[in-house]
């Protein structure tokens, strides 16, 4: 069994793109899309359109609710890009967002299962990652037990023991260097790649890999540029070391 795991892919859909092709050659068996699809990138519907395709379940992330309508970011440039975003949806692509689930469990093999969900199995809105107290995991897994715990939402890939569980972070497809909500950790500007990740069984054995897979640049520019998003400079500085324009 090979599950591949997606997440925060932020309308980017030549970095979706990218990410499927390289999945297409090898076997895989599941995908599962842990949230933040569409918000915050230059192809919010192209991206819906292709995960749709794609035929997967998917979990409701933070920015995903914020295209339905929930309070936005408190930073002006993210609410007047997520505005933009909602404008560009169709009936149908609301009606897909709104089909994303709070957290999908799965059984693996041997008594062994998957819990997936955006920031923790109690709200998207959460965050776990490395530097989070054990005594605040605790409460935010309080009710949830399974072999491998697996999120998005940070944006920083992670693998964690707790307890006899392991907790994933796949990273972001989309924005992998944007440091969405562990303050203590740095964000990462001038990327050149996607993030997401494999879990594998085979024979008994469980496997987790963390992938990063470079990113046409030029392309991803192109497609910012292309596009009526507005505050463009925010997203294409997170690329683009030439463009040191602040966020």
């Amino acid at each position: 069994m090979r599950i591949a795991l997606l997440a925060d892919i932020h309308g980017n859909l030549v970095a979706l793109e990218t990410v499927l092709q390289e999945l297409a050659r090898e076997p895989i068996d599941q995908f599962i899309c842990l949230g933040d699809v569409a918000a915050l990138g230059p192809q919010p519907h192209e991206v819906i359109e292709r995960l749709r395709r794609l035929d997967c379940p998917v979990v409701l992330g933070n920015t995903d609710a914020w295209l339905l309508g929930s309070k936005a970011s408190d930073t002006e440039t993210l609410r007047i890009i997520t505005s933009w975003c909602v404008e560009q949806l169709t009936p149908e692509d609301r009606s897909y967002l709104q089909s994303f689930v709070p957290r999908l469990e799965l059984p693996l093999d041997e008594g062994r299962s998957l819990l997936c969900y955006h920031g923790s199995p109690r709200s998207f809105d959460d965050v776990i990652a490395a530097v989070t107290p054990d005594a605040a995991i605790e409460e935010m897994l309080a009710g949830y037990s399974a072999t491998v715990m697996v999120g998005g939402h940070t944006h920083i890939q992670m693998i964690r023991r707790y307890r006899d569980a392991h907790l994933v972070n796949v990273g972001s497809i989309g924005l992998p260097g944007v440091n969405a909500g562990s303050p203590e950790l740095p964000d990462n500007h001038h990327v050149r790649w996607s993030e997401y990740g494999v879990l594998s069984i085979e024979q008994g054995r469980l496997s987790i890999d963390l992938r990063r897979t470079p990113l046409n640049l030029a392309a991803l520019l192109e497609a910012c540029r292309n596009s009526t998003m507005p505050c463009q400079e925010w997203w294409i500085q997170k690329w683009d070391s030439s463009n040191e324009c602040g966020s």
